[in-house]
C-alpha cells in the first residue's frame, strides 16, 4: 500500500493511549474452524512472552505454539504471528494468534491476554492507532470499514481504490494546486518588481478556474458513492396478481415472497438487495396497486405508493394490455407518489401469453415508460435483460464516468469537498468582481486548502476520528 500524503506531509500526533496494550478477537463470534486474536501495544511482546510457549523468535513468520493461563494450562495450540513497530498494521509492536473457532476458543485465549496485562480494545482502536502512527490515513481507515461491510461487488471494488490511497493522491493533488496558487499569490505581493514583472491576473484566473473544475468533477462522484453505499431503489408496482412476487424471487433466485393466485396476497413491502456488476440494486415486491376495501391492504397500497415516490427505476408490470393499463393510469394519478423515476413496462407471465411488438409499443404508451421488455419468471427469459436495463437506468452514466476514478462515499467528503469549492468560487468572486485586494480575497484560498486536509487526516481533528471509527466493530 502505498501511502498518500507522505509521511513528510502528514503531521505525526501521538496515539491516544498509546501506553496501553490492547487486545480482541478479530473474527465474528460463533461456530467456524479458526479464529483471529490481535494483540497490540508496547507491551503486546511482553504479554505474549508469558503466554506463549514457545515464542515466535522470528517477526512476520507463522510459529506453531501453545497458549496458556495464568496457572499454565494449556488453552489452545495456535499458530503466532510476531510484529514488530513500525513494521505492523498500527505501527506497534504486535502479536496475531490464530486460534481454533468456537465460542469458548477465543475467548479464553483472550482472557489470558487480559490477565496478563492488555485490555479489550474499543471499537475501530486498532485502525484508529494506525491512522496516528501514519499507517493509513483518514480516508484509507474508512475504506478499511466500507471492504468490511461491502455488500456488494460494485461497494468492494471502490473501497478497495480508496484503501489503495486513489481519494488521498487526488484530494492531497487538489490541496498542492490550492497552495501553488497561494504561493504564486504571495510572490506577486511580496516580489512585485522583480525581473520577470507581476503575475498576470489572467494567468492567477487560469488556475483558479482550473481547480474549481477538478473540485467540481470531484463532487460530481458522490451520487456514485451515494449508489454504490446503498444500492438503487428499484420498486416493482402493479395491479395484483399480475405476477409481481414471482419476478421479484426470480431476480433474486430464491423464494422470498408469497406467491399465490389470490389477489393482494403482498400487504407489505418486502425488500432484498441484487448484486449487478455495476451497482447493487435495493429490489422492492410492494402490494398490488388498486382500490382496496380492506384496511390492511389499504395501507399496503399506501406503502407501496411511498416506495415508488422515492424509487430510481420503477418496473410497471402487468401480465395483459388491461392490467399494464391499469398500472399506468395509477402511476398518472398519482396513485404511485407521482415519481419522477423512469419506468420500464414489464410484461410479466410471458410464457403464457408472449406479447407481439404492437402489444410492447402499446405498454410503453400505457405506462409512460420509454422501455418494455417481456420476462418469464417461469423460465427465466428476459430477466438478465431486465436486470442490465434497470443497472443503466438506475445509475446514469454516473459509475460509466468514474469507474476508475476516486469516488466520494461518504457525507463527510461531499462536504469537505463541496466547502472547499465554494471557498474557491469565493475567492474567485471577491477578487474578479469585487475587486476586494488579493490579500484579503487569499483567505478562502487557505480556507479551502484547510478543509481537504482535514478530509485526509493532514490535521489532527479528534472529532472526526471519533465519528469514523464509531460503527467500526471491535478487532478491526
Amino acid at each position: 500500500m502505498t501511502p498518500s500524503p507522505s509521511e513528510r506531509e502528514r503531521p505525526r500526533t501521538s496515539p491516544i493511549q498509546s501506553s496501553e496494550t490492547i487486545v480482541a478477537p478479530a473474527t465474528a463470534p460463533g461456530r467456524g474452524a479458526l479464529a483471529v486474536v490481535r494483540l497490540s501495544g508496547p507491551n503486546s511482546h511482553a504479554i505474549g512472552r508469558a503466554a506463549l510457549h514457545p515464542w515466535p523468535e522470528q517477526a512476520r513468520t507463522a510459529t506453531l505454539s501453545r497458549v496458556r493461563d495464568l496457572s499454565g494450562a494449556t488453552l489452545d495450540q495456535v499458530v503466532a504471528i510476531r510484529y514488530d513497530a513500525p513494521a505492523s498494521f498500527t505501527g506497534e509492536d504486535s502479536l496475531e494468534l490464530i486460534t481454533h473457532g468456537g465460542a469458548v476458543v477465543s475467548a479464553t485465549v483472550v482472557a489470558a491476554l487480559v490477565a496478563r496485562g492488555a485490555r479489550l480494545a474499543r471499537p475501530g482502536e486498532f485502525t484508529r492507532r494506525a491512522v496516528l502512527n501514519g499507517k493509513l490515513d483518514i480516508t484509507q481507515a474508512e475504506a478499511t470499514g466500507d471492504l468490511v461491510d461491502a455488500g456488494s461487488r460494485a461497494a468492494q471494488a471502490v473501497a478497495l481504490r480508496q484503501l489503495d490511497g486513489g481519494l488521498t493522491r487526488r484530494v492531497a493533488s487538489l490541496r498542492a494546486e490550492l497552495i501553488a496558487l497561494e504561493a504564486m499569490i504571495a510572490y506577486d505581493i511580496d516580489f512585485p518588481e522583480e525581473d520577470d514583472g507581476p503575475i498576470q491576473p489572467a494567468r492567477i484566473l487560469q488556475q483558479t478556474d482550473a481547480v474549481v473544475d477538478a473540485l467540481e468533477r470531484l463532487l460530481a462522484t458522490a451520487r456514485t458513492g451515494q449508489l454504490v453505499r446503498e444500492g438503487a431503489l428499484v420498486v416493482i408496482a402493479g395491479a395484483p396478481n399480475v405476477g409481481k412476487s414471482s419476478l421479484f424471487n426470480a431476480l433474486l433466485g430464491e423464494s422470498r415472497a408469497i406467491v399465490t393466485d389470490i389477489p393482494g396476497t403482498t400487504r407489505d413491502a418486502i425488500e432484498a438487495v441484487v448484486d449487478t456488476p455495476t451497482v447493487p440494486l435495493r429490489l422492492v415486491d410492494t402490494a398490488g396497486m388498486r382500490d382496496a376495501v380492506d384496511p390492511v391492504e389499504r395501507m399496503g397500497v399506501q406503502v407501496s405508493a411511498s416506495y415508488v415516490a422515492r424509487a430510481a427505476v420503477v418496473l410497471a408490470c402487468g401480465d395483459s394490455p388491461v392490467s399494464l393499463r391499469q398500472i399506468g393510469a395509477t402511476l398518472e394519478a398519482g396513485g404511485g407518489g407521482r415519481s419522477r423515476a423512469p419506468i420500464v413496462a414489464v410484461w410479466t407471465k410471458s410464457d403464457l401469453a408472449a406479447p407481439s411488438n404492437e402489444d410492447l409499443v402499446d405498454a410503453r404508451a400505457a405506462t409512460g415508460a420509454e422501455n418494455s421488455i417481456p420476462v418469464s419468471a417461469e423460465t427465466g427469459a428476459g430477466l438478465e435483460s431486465l436486470l442490465t436495463l434497470v443497472a443503466r437506468l438506475a445509475t446514469g452514466d454516473a459509475l460509466e464516468l468514474h469507474a476508475d476514478a476516486p469516488i466520494l462515499t461518504r457525507e463527510r467528503h461531499r462536504y469537505a469537498v463541496g466547502r472547499a469549492l465554494d471557498e474557491v468560487r469565493e475567492f474567485r468572486a471577491a477578487w474578479c468582481e469585487r475587486e476586494l485586494p488579493v490579500t484579503v480575497a487569499a483567505v478562502h484560498l487557505r480556507e479551502a486548502a484547510t478543509t481537504l486536509e482535514d478530509l485526509i487526516g493532514a490535521v489532527d481533528v479528534e472529532d472526526v476520528l471519533d465519528e469514523v471509527f464509531r460503527r467500526f466493530c471491535v478487532g478491526k
